[in-house]
């Protein structure tokens, strides 16, 4: 039986801004359905990994493959239309406008109403249908009227999965989504995540540990732009080298 094709893989990917190496031959594989986290000291290059991915910045070298095709060479937007969708560590939200306007906004993109329409957003009634069910998804239907700037910051960091996932993503790339969140507030992001469908490939760049032990199923270690070792929460957490580079002995 030949192996299933991953959601998400990247061979040989390397870049270098000048002198400085910021990815160097990453092969990296992201299964279906996977719930995987990528973690690694300040400047080990995940940021520099996911705008590769994502195609905010082009490879010197490698391949980017999204399921079974080829994606190095396309736009961002693309990507995005593919499938391949990512949340920032600061949010990217429009804070002017409600929590159901953004969600909106997204899914005009998906639907490729944004150039076709110019009016305020979710009035359209197939928009505003499927904003509201992924408000529904993530339980911010109470929300729906407020604008974002009135909400506490974890709920913007929901809102902001709720923009990604307005995207119908087949991988999604959660960049730091519990960052300036509150202790007393992360709970709900956690939550958030635990319930995202099944079907969906989902990679947490993060720098808390408990939230990636309790999240993740699997571990990439990066460090200086090469990928360090890789398994499951458990064979990380005893990996003797991760623990002096990395996690320290708080995970012992």
């Amino acid at each position: 039986m030949s192996e299933e094709v991953p959601a998400l893989q990247t061979h040989g990917l390397s870049k270098a801004f000048g002198a400085l190496q910021v990815a160097r031959d990453i092969d990296f594989r992201l299964e279906r359905g996977a719930r995987q986290a990528l973690i690694g000291p300040n400047g080990a290059g995940k940021t520099t990994f996911l705008n590769l991915v994502t195609g905010v910045i082009t490879p010197d070298r490698g391949r980017i493959e999204l399921a079974a095709g080829e994606v190095t060479g396309i736009a961002q937007a693309e990507r995005v239309k593919r499938g391949l969708v990512r949340t920032f560590q600061i949010n990217t939200l429009c804070r002017g406008l409600s929590v159901l306007e953004n969600v909106s906004l997204a899914v005009r993109e998906r639907l490729t109403l944004g150039a076709k329409f110019f009016r305020p957003a979710g009035v359209h009634g197939e928009v505003n249908d499927a904003a509201s069910a992924v408000l529904e998804q993530v339980a911010l239907t109470e929300d729906a009227h407020k604008l974002v700037r009135e909400l506490p910051y974890g709920r913007q960091r929901l809102v902001e999965i709720a923009v990604a996932l307005a995207l119908s993503p087949k991988v999604l790339l959660l960049d730091e989504p519990a960052a300036g969140v509150p202790s007393a507030e992360s709970g709900i992001i956690i939550e958030l995540i635990e319930r995202l469908p099944a079907e969906i490939a989902v990679l947490i760049i993060e720098h808390d540990m408990d939230l990636v032990f309790r999240l993740a199923r699997r571990i990439t270690v990066l460090v200086a732009g090469s990928i360090l070792c890789e398994g499951t929460p458990e064979e990380i957490a005893a990996d003797a080298t991760v623990r002096q580079v990395y996690l320290g002995e708080r995970h012992p």
